[in-house]
């Protein structure tokens, strides 16, 4: 049997990611952060799901989770590993706690780099590996190539999610084991809707008159996000390709919304429009 560990099952698309995994055949042993979260999903999914109750924060859980990972597959090993699970948190620069920013990072980089790090070992990067290498795929976003305003938090722990991908798949190579990096645009998840949300300080302050365009831009941007059983089973189809490319972007209008941003428009350009946008 063919395993897989994912964090960040109880919603979204780690849940709808869990779902086409088990229904393709594989053993998914699935994240959650609280055990009352869990018991839904193994209701649901029967015997080929299994959960790790661990906070991505939380290192001797994580640990634990790796031993428990390690006693159920034996000597199959693991097939992937999907670092999905994630927070967005959002604000200004001059009105965002450094608590606020680690938090952020804690979440969405540590917690990767602490996960990966403790299940590379089932993954294949032991001397003399005697199975097929596994993969692991980083669902990271279009924001870890494009920084929006309000969003730095957020942004600047998927710009660092992009460069430790990299970096790890490189240091892989002698393992065989690929990395790859997934960026959607916004999917419609409990994350984007929370992100919405700005603080009375923020409102209040010299910002203030341009909050109204940004939270028209995301919830324009919620309005036409990606189902994340569409992404998901993208993802999947990302998974299986035997040579897949090092990094994948999924969003609406691609073309206007990624290409052009990213490669057409010089960055001062780039800030002209983002201006016109929001009223600066």
């Amino acid at each position: 049997m063919r395993n897989i560990l994912i964090t960040g099952v109880s919603t979204g698309i780690g849940l709808h990611l869990t779902k086409i995994f088990i229904h393709r055949g594989y053993r998914v042993f699935g994240s959650v952060r609280k055990r009352c979260d869990a018991l839904p999903l193994a209701n649901e999914f029967g015997d080929r799901f299994h959960a790790l109750i661990f906070d991505v924060t939380d290192h001797a859980a994580i640990h634990d989770a790796f031993e428990k990972v390690k006693i159920m597959v034996k000597n199959e090993g693991l097939a992937g590993l999907i670092n999905n699970a994630g927070i967005a948190i959002n604000g200004t620069v001059m009105h965002t706690t450094i608590a606020q920013y680690q938090k952020q990072f804690d979440v969405n980089f540590f917690g990767l780099i602490a996960v990966t790090k403790a299940f590379l070992p089932l993954l294949g990067a032991v001397k003399n590996y005697p199975l097929e290498p596994g993969k692991i795929i980083n669902i990271s976003s279009v924001s870890g190539k494009i920084a929006l305003p309000f969003l730095s938090p957020y942004c600047t722990s998927k710009f660092a999610t992009e460069a430790f991908s990299d970096a790890l798949r490189r240091e892989m190579l002698p393992y065989g084991i690929d990395v790859i990096t997934i960026g959607p645009g916004p999917v419609a998840t409990p994350i984007w809707k929370k992100s919405s949300e700005l603080s009375v300080e923020i409102l209040e302050s010299d910002y203030g008159p341009v909050i109204a365009p940004f939270q028209r831009h995301l919830e324009k941007s919620i309005k036409n996000a990606m189902k994340p059983d569409i992404l998901a089973s993208k993802i999947f189809d990302v998974f299986v390709k035997k040579k897949p490319k090092t990094r994948y972007t999924f969003v609406y209008n691609k073309f206007f919304n990624y290409y052009i941003p990213r490669y057409l428009l010089t960055p001062r350009q780039l800030d002209k429009i983002i201006a016109k946008m929001f009223r600066f």
